[in-house]
């Protein structure tokens, strides 16, 4: 097997001299396991994009790029799955050799490159949130942020135009594999060159990054111990405190996802580069089962991670209307325990007057600008939840 087939980061176009040795009640389990991966995917990330834009109090940045993997896993579970799930109860490809030939691999590539920079983009912003708070706002403007948005979906298929257009390699049916993949020509390739700038790149910049905002939380933990006692504000302290608790659970919440995605592609990686002769059949279905598994485990992550989320897909769920506050969070806990005042109650309806305006106007992810002292007060309240 040459090694344009052995680096293949998808892992599932390139094998029926693979299919071939797995026994068929082994195939069987595959198929059975793949379609139940695309039923709770299809199910699992359109209820987490329907939740994400229903509730006002789960929009922000990071919710922009959330719904782009959510749809990403969508497409993938709708558009490659099912013919995975024929491959692997015929043990062979159906769909003859043109137009759905050439669009199964593109789908697949695309899909894949989409996922994985939607969460390079989660990672990016978590990183300026922690390390370049005061420029945050600007940077993550709505404008800046659609540019992301765009950015990664037109990146994941314009490096496939070349192979598309049979200049660097081609999308078709390889007579040796007897299966939709990139295929050579005149001797080239685009599988290692894409596994490099589509998942090696991506992958090194979100470890990067990761360690930046680890460097940046244990600089701020020290900084904290060395000038707590010029803290002068306790409600300031708490709220910041909040703030900070919040922003981390975030970023622990995508670091899983992070974490998830390369598990689930690496063993079928490592499979192919140490195995290309199929030795051991087990461990080929078992890279290919963990890699369709990464299209519909992310908003179980979600719902384990977050009670904001999971009280955002009851709300979708049980066809609830979305609560702008939670009357358990402990800012109203803490105004219920002392007598209000007319700064209090004038702080008070700036803010409901705020939320109900971006509820009933937003279309789309809350994105964060300048505003109100009071206005951040109650985002971060809000937000301390998570």
């Amino acid at each position: 097997m040459s090694d344009n087939s052995t680096m293949d980061p998808t892992a599932g176009d390139e094998d029926l001299g693979e299919l071939s040795k797995f026994s068929q009640p082994l195939m069987t389990l595959t198929a059975f396991l793949i379609a139940v991966y695309m039923i709770v995917g299809l199910f699992g990330n359109a209820i987490t994009v329907l939740a994400l834009l229903r509730c006002p109090r789960v929009r922000n940045v990071t919710t922009a790029f959330i719904v782009s993997l959510c749809i990403a896993d969508f497409s993938f579970c709708l558009l490659v799955l099912p013919f995975e799930v024929s491959r692997f109860s015929n043990g062979a490809w159906l769909f003859g050799e043109e137009f759905l030939c050439v669009l199964f691999p593109l789908l697949k590539y695309g899909n894949v490159g989409c996922s994985l920079l939607s969460i390079a983009m989660i990672t990016i912003n978590r990183f300026v949130m922690v390390a370049f708070n005061k420029a945050y706002q600007k940077i993550y403007q709505w404008r800046w942020v659609w540019a992301q948005l765009a950015f990664i979906w037109l990146y994941s298929y314009l490096m496939l135009v070349p192979t598309l257009a049979g200049s660097w390699g081609r999308f078709g049916f390889d007579p040796r594999l007897k299966t939709c993949t990139i295929i050579r020509v005149d001797g080239h390739s685009a599988k290692i060159p894409l596994f490099i700038i589509g998942f090696v790149i991506p992958s090194l910049a979100i470890c990067i990054c990761y360690a930046g905002i680890l460097a940046v939380v244990i600089m701020s933990h020290r900084r904290q111990r060395r000038h707590s006692a010029r803290e002068t504000s306790q409600q300031k302290k708490s709220r910041e405190e909040r703030s900070r608790k919040s922003e981390m659970r975030i970023t622990k919440m995508s670091l899983a996802v992070f974490v998830t995605f390369v598990v689930c592609y690496l063993p079928i990686t490592i499979a192919k580069v140490k195995d290309p002769t199929v030795k051991y059949p087990g461990v080929h279905i078992l890279g290919y089962i963990l890699v369709y598994l990464s299209a519909c485990v992310n908003p179980i992550i979600y719902v384990i991670m977050s009670k904001q989320y999971r009280q955002a897909y009851k709300t979708v769920l049980f066809c609830q209307r979305p609560r702008l506050f939670s009357e358990n969070s402990s800012q109203c806990r803490e105004d219920r325990q002392r007598p209000p005042t007319p700064s209090s109650s004038k702080t008070m309806m700036s803010q409901l007057s705020v939320t109900e305006r971006e509820w009933r106007h937003s279309p789309g992810p809350r994105l964060k600008s300048a505003s109100s002292a009071s206005d951040n007060a109650f985002l971060e309240q809000d937000e301390s939840r998570m």
